[in-house]
């Protein structure tokens, strides 16, 4: 038989019928889609940034088009919340899936309680880094740890293959003493003795009295580290940081790897290159200036890492993520909550509620803005799910991905709790549930609709007491399941 009569119209032979069959799972396989890729995983925080001042929140005083830009090419969280008001229990919770609750890490360790061998992560507490290390991802920290000061909650202990940053809640930008820059710095008294602002003769040093306390003693036994070896470090600490992310992407870009990037800007002591801050001469206030200096100059940094992961080609396989620890310090700093009530330390809006963004260029839409309630631990579920490691019974928050990647948002019925010594809050749907200290009590509590009321204004306990009663128990019986506060 002559073997081209096989494609001759009509020539069924069982031979031709193999043989097509052949050819058609050969087309299949062939046009199969090959498995997903792991993301690349990063995650940048920045410390006390407050909900209204980037330009994609609102904020039109202090340009930020890298972050802007963030925003523009992935997602925007409207109510993105962290689990804590102060920075270490935000980061805790972060870093492990869980509300930290779940493991006493309720309190913000400063000074010298972070020389205090028992207060750090629990060990027994496994970081976001700890879990995709053991699937094969590089990981590196960069920045602010505040995790533990003691060597056995070191990052490199925690997970993390690399280390360059500090680990307390603060440090100096520059060292001394402190050229290039200009300090704002919190003082009891002048150098008269008198209340207000001093400003030295040469306009390098700004001294305030506004806060009513010092300037933390930030650097006192909390050197720069590149892993466990103090270094010196000449360059200001947050072109640092950048220059040290983007080290790491370069040298890990043949393998999937998790950075985190903790950036201690725009946290006191308020310290702004004098570059930047020439660019802001406009705004009268210096105490103002400096920080638009300095939040110019992280958004900066962002985007040459932004750069850095487009320049090695990583970028549409890399998941980005963007966050504030928690709201922002006015008082302090003169970030903006605008338009929520409250500030860092407090259980309203604006200690709970910041600035989120999202952007994994492979598998979520661009320009997508999400109007229901997230939390920051439903960014660790999501890096976990996107690094494929089997999920952690014990973790709080959901994967976002099969709601992002189709232009979803995530369901709006879900119930947030909050707990900080007398402080406590819950949020389920548009009911916002609070009590805040009145002079060192408890206090009552309050009730807010929150999509009615964002700047809760108008306390509803009068108006609907069975619905007080009924978020007052749910809040009672999960803080009842939680642990003991480590200190």
């Amino acid at each position: 038989m002559n073997p081209l009569n096989l494609f001759r119209p009509g020539a069924y032979t069982l031979l031709g019928l193999v043989f097509a069959q052949l050819v058609v799972q050969s087309c299949l396989f062939a046009a199969d889609p090959p498995a997903p890729v792991r993301p690349n995983l990063v995650f940048i925080v920045v410390d006390d940034l407050g909900y209204g001042d980037l330009g994609c929140y609102g904020g039109r005083e202090i340009p930020t088009p890298h972050l802007d830009a963030l925003a523009a090419g992935g997602v925007r969280f409207t109510q993105g919340y962290v689990t804590a008001s102060y920075c270490a229990p935000s980061r805790a919770a972060l870093l492990t899936g869980q509300y930290q609750t779940r493991f006493g890490f309720e309190g913000n360790p400063t000074g010298a309680l972070n020389a205090d061998p028992r207060i750090g992560l629990p060990v027994t507490a496994k970081t976001l880094a700890d879990r995709v290390r053991t699937t094969g991802y590089a990981t590196g920290l960069v920045g602010k740890w505040h995790l533990g000061g003691t060597p056995t909650f070191h990052p490199q202990r925690r997970g993390f293959d690399e280390f360059f940053g500090f680990l307390h809640e603060g440090h100096t930008y520059v060292a001394p003493p402190w050229n290039g820059v200009t300090s704002w710095l919190r003082r009891t008294a002048l150098p008269d003795g008198g209340k207000g602002r001093w400003t030295s003769p040469d306009g390098r040093i700004v001294w305030t009295t506004h806060m009513g306390n010092n300037e933390p003693d930030y650097n006192a036994d909390n050197p720069l580290l590149r892993d466990s070896q103090p270094v010196n470090e000449n360059a200001h600490l947050t072109e640092a940081f950048t220059r040290e992310a983007c080290d790491f992407i370069t040298r890990h870009q043949a393998q999937p790897f998790f950075l985190y990037l903790a950036y201690n800007a725009v946290h006191s002591p308020l310290q702004a290159d004098n570059d930047y801050l020439e660019r802001f001469r406009h705004i009268p206030d210096i105490h103002r200036r400096i920080f638009a200096a300095l939040l110019a100059q992280v958004d900066e940094g962002i985007g040459a890492v932004v750069a850095r992961l487009r320049e090695t080609g990583l970028e549409r396989d890399t998941l980005v993520v963007f966050l504030s620890d928690n709201g922002g310090a006015t008082r302090e700093l003169t970030s903006s909550n605008a338009p929520l009530r409250g500030e860092k330390g407090s259980l309203y809006e604006g200690g709970l509620r910041v600035p989120m963004l999202m952007r994994w260029p492979a598998r979520f839409p661009t320009g997508h803005v999400v109007e229901t309630p997230v939390i920051s631990v439903d960014i660790t579920a999501t890096a976990l799910a996107a690094a494929r490691v089997t999920p952690d019974p014990a973790a709080d928050g959901i994967d976002l991905i099969p709601f992002l990647s189709t232009h979803a948002d995530p369901p709006s019925d879900r119930t947030f709790y909050w707990r900080a010594g007398a402080r406590a809050a819950l949020r389920t749907g548009p009911w916002k549930l609070v009590r805040e200290p009145i002079r060192g009590q408890p206090g009552p509590w309050q009730l807010y609709h929150i999509d009615d009321d964002i700047g809760e204004k108008t306390n509803l306990v009068s108006r609907d007491p069975a619905r007080l009663a009924e978020l007052t128990e749910r809040w009672n019986r999960w803080s009842a399941a939680q642990a003991s506060p480590l200190w």
